[in-house]
């Protein structure tokens, strides 16, 4: 399974930006799709996840201000960001994955850079 995400750009603070991901392969539905970031010198943090029944959970930074949302027959995951701060600044990634018995099943996408700024 590979994935691809896109959507990521220069946005002022305040605004809005839409990252998308795109995932290869089948079974799509049955694995939990997440968001992480990763600033310049910090460590790579959990953003959101959304499991394979839509239910969700997100990092209290972005609680309130970013969504996730899957749509299985494009085999898509995104996250709709909203009253961006220059905090939110960071590379994007999305990641899948699934538990079968002890095994973990577990694929990232490239990233996607997220510039908040003025």
């Amino acid at each position: 399974v590979q994935l691809q995400a896109s959507g990521g750009g220069l946005v002022q603070p305040g605004g809005s930006l839409r990252l998308s991901c795109a995932a290869s392969g089948s079974n799509f539905a049955i694995y939990t799709m997440g968001w992480y970031r990763q600033a310049p010198g910090e460590q790579r943090e959990w953003v959101a996840i959304i499991d394979s029944g839509a239910s969700t959970k997100y990092a209290d930074s972005v609680k309130g201000r970013f969504t996730i949302s899957r749509d299985n027959a494009k085999n898509m995951v995104y996250l709709q960001m909203s009253s961006l701060k220059p905090d939110d600044t960071a590379v994007y990634y999305c990641n899948m994955y699934r538990w079968v018995g002890p095994i973990k099943y577990e694929s990232w996408g490239q990233g996607t850079q997220v510039t908040v700024s003025s």
